[in-house]
């Protein structure tokens, strides 16, 4: 027997935060009835998502894909204009581990492994981000020192945790998060009185977004796979 929600995740249907919404939501059946939350599951079960049969668990794989501005990294809004699986098809289902907002661009990964997934959402496991930002006005030490000691933001009553940040432009600076609050760089600099004018994420954890070009993906493989598993999955302590 296994638990639903991580069932769902290893097929590559989404996370098992995201299972569990499904599930909450009533769009999960098994054998015709809705599921419950926390249910346990059997081989031969008959599982549907939206009405669509769950198909078996894949082999695991992972990507790197290179999103592009007004591309929106959701699955299930019908109202996006351009979605990632509308722009790309992958040879497996897959779902992303990070969003990027539709006005950015960059490094996306993408897998069919729930667990993988959740490793690298653990909001306290500090797994690096890196990003290349232009804004409106020109860089000083001061705005630096401020986005490095981490920022105040006043909407979620919260500061950011210190990071790493380099000037490397008069418009441009490269940094390096270490937690996943939704905008934060645009909320960042807005509470420093800056506008972000570009935003491009070039590394997650290991890997890098390299040579790729808008809309091109790659298969992650080999040393690299393996390190990212290592950093993402040590000392997991993943819900079962």
């Amino acid at each position: 027997m296994e638990r639903l929600n991580k069932y769902l995740a290893s097929c590559g249907v989404c996370s098992r935060r995201d299972a569990d919404e499904l599930i909450a939501q009533g769009k999960v059946t098994v054998n015709g009835k809705k599921a419950l939350m926390g249910m346990q599951i059997t081989e031969g079960d008959r599982i549907l998502v939206g009405g669509k049969p769950v198909k078996g668990k894949n082999e695991k794989v992972v990507f790197a894909y290179y999103k592009p501005v007004g591309v929106v990294c959701t699955e299930r809004d019908k109202f996006a204009d351009k979605k990632i699986t509308d722009m790309v098809k992958f040879p497996v289902r897959v779902t992303y581990a990070g969003r990027l907002d539709k006005d950015s661009e960059g490094l996306l990964l993408l897998t069919n492994d729930g667990d993988l997934i959740q490793g690298m959402m653990r909001g306290n496991a500090g797994h690096e981000k890196e990003y290349l930002v232009k804004v409106n006005r020109e860089i000083d030490g001061e705005f630096l020192e401020h986005m490095r000691k981490g920022v105040y933001l006043e909407e979620l009553k919260q500061t950011t945790r210190p990071c790493k940040i380099e000037k490397i432009g008069k418009y441009t600076f490269a940094i390096i998060l270490t937690q996943g609050v939704n905008r934060q760089i645009r909320r960042m600099c807005a509470a420093l009185g800056m506008q972000v004018k570009a935003l491009k994420r070039v590394r997650v954890v290991n890997i890098e977004l390299a040579d790729l070009k808008p809309g091109e993906y790659r298969q992650i493989q080999g040393d690299k796979l393996r390190a990212l598993y290592n950093i993402c999955l040590k000392n997991k302590g993943l819900r079962e």
